[in-house]
């Protein structure tokens, strides 16, 4: 699914009205440097990408269980996810069987799994089945069901019958946020019932989250951190969760920290 990318300076204002849950122009232009005409602009561009609301002086960020958009969290933190990727990609070795779910993160766990061998990846993201569908040594599965047009994920009941036939080496799931006490949360309830039965039936779980994940909260529960076995992000995780990590045998992989040592 081939999306525009926003600018770094829309990015950094879908952020800010994320935390607010509204945006001014005026302080905008004062804080990026530049006219309001400028800003006016970017916020026009947001809204007719349904990423932002109008409103008179500004915009707010909309309301209730809706997801960040594809297209900004494509932009939301790429270094880290790139880094993520490429971490999670190593723990898995050739002639495996695995399950790559819906996120932008996975997504990079796919580019990185391209030059591996003999590897069987069932997916319900279509853009991880548009990477690896040349890959050279990649048996690729894709699930039916409901394609979401946000974000080309496949959830609902015949996505769920369909995982429901695999008992896969390795699972990588991403998730919307995850909260101080280990609770990983996503926003769409039909996503979430098709990740809990890939966590049931996976043999390793591997959890790629960027940092930004721990600053954030959503409606459902999927898991908890301690039904994951190996969670790879940018960070040191809050001091509440790295304690509920190591009580329940969760290995941390941080790949800045690993390329430091």
């Amino acid at each position: 699914m081939v999306q525009s990318h926003l600018t770094s300076r829309q990015i950094m204002i879908m952020a800010a009205a994320e935390r607010s849950g509204r945006v001014d122009v005026e302080t905008l232009s004062t804080s990026f440097e530049v006219t309001p005409q400028t800003i006016r602009k970017d916020l026009n561009d947001l809204c007719d990408r349904d990423l932002l609301l109008r409103t008179h002086g500004g915009a707010v960020y909309p309301q209730g269980a809706s997801n960040f958009a594809y297209v900004a969290r494509q932009g939301q933190a790429p270094d880290a996810k790139r880094d993520i990727g490429a971490a999670a990609a190593s723990l898995i070795g050739d002639n495996a069987s695995v399950f790559l779910t819906i996120g932008t993160t996975t997504e990079q766990v796919a580019t990185h799994l391209r030059s591996h061998t003999g590897l069987m990846v069932i997916t319900n993201n279509l853009n991880v089945a548009t990477i690896l569908a040349d890959a050279p040594s990649c048996q690729l599965v894709i699930a039916g069901g409901l394609v979401r047009k946000s974000d080309g994920g496949i959830v609902g009941e015949a996505t769920l019958d369909f995982v429901g036939q695999f008992r896969v080496d390795f699972a990588v799931i991403g998730v919307s946020a995850i909260d101080a006490d280990g609770t990983l949360l996503d926003y769409d309830y039909r996503e979430v019932r098709v990740l809990q039965e890939i966590i049931r039936l996976a043999r390793r779980t591997i959890l790629v989250a960027d940092a930004t994940k721990f600053e954030r909260n959503a409606p459902v529960r999927i898991a908890s951190l301690s039904d994951i076995d190996i969670l790879v992000t940018d960070r040191d995780l809050p001091a509440p969760l790295a304690e509920f990590a190591a009580a329940n045998g969760v290995r941390v992989n941080i790949p800045a920290l690993a390329e430091a040592a």
